[in-house]
């Protein structure tokens, strides 16, 4: 059950985006970032996002573009400020001490270095993307929420760099480095057998297109079984992505 704080925060996530730009204001004070990021993570454990102990967020650091934060090793609902950790663009903490690390940092960590205005990555293991990668049957937008899956989400097979006997973890540079160059300049990435990534220019977007790739992916599965699907068109999509409360 959704606490009131945490709807509460997933409506501040989807905040419309008709409200004037404004320029780019100052990276927030450290504790303040921190304590967002914090907040992210249990929005993505509430919402069933990342509801195992195994899929993270990541955000680059306001302050160094060639560093970025992720908890240590351990279930989203239950990060606290202690947790998060910094980690340079080749995924090496810059203090360990004696936590456990999530051996796929590596997604995160190419994801910047290819991606200069990408400045949070989610990586999840929801059930519900997984067909998508699967079957051949395209991740499209029939939501209103997910114009950003303008186009067909492109699908990661490890098998074609770790060939046919890894774990299927992108546990490495080389691995993480492939899934970077697969993702191209999408905002989403399926994982053949493993799970989706969802990045962003804020938390607050790669959070949000995490959610709305989920909410897509189950009303998808639903129509498929009841007859033919009418996507979003490719202006429709193009729009919505615009003009949607899709915060940045």
């Amino acid at each position: 059950m959704k606490s009131g704080k945490h709807v509460m925060l997933l409506a501040l996530l989807c905040v419309g985006a008709s409200a004037p730009s404004i320029a780019q204001s100052p990276p927030p004070p450290a504790t303040e970032f921190i304590s967002e990021f914090v907040i992210a993570n249990r929005i993505l454990a509430d919402q069933g996002v990342i509801a195992d102990g195994f899929g993270h967020l990541s955000a680059r650091s306001p302050n160094d573009p060639n560093h970025f934060y992720m908890s240590r090793a351990r279930a989203a609902g239950m990060v606290t400020v202690a947790d998060v950790m910094e980690f340079d663009l080749g995924g090496q903490p810059l203090d360990q001490r004696d936590r456990r690390l999530f051996s796929e940092r590596f997604i995160h960590a190419e994801i910047y270095k290819a991606r200069p205005e990408v400045n949070s990555v989610v990586h999840s293991h929801a059930p519900t993307l997984l067909p998508f990668g699967l079957t051949g049957t395209s991740l499209r937008p029939v939501s209103h929420m997910a114009g950003f899956l303008a186009r067909a989400a492109p699908v990661f097979e490890i098998r074609e760099v770790g060939g046919n006997d890894t774990d299927m973890l992108v546990s490495t540079p080389k691995l993480g480095a492939a899934l970077a160059k697969t993702l191209g300049q999408t905002p989403i990435i399926l994982m053949r057998g493993h799970g989706f990534n969802t990045v962003g220019t804020s938390v607050k977007q790669a959070v949000s297109r995490a959610i709305y790739a989920e909410v897509n992916a189950r009303i998808l599965m639903e129509a498929l079984k009841m007859g033919n699907v009418v996507y979003l068109n490719e202006s429709e999509a193009a729009k919505i992505a615009k003009k949607s409360p899709m915060p940045q």
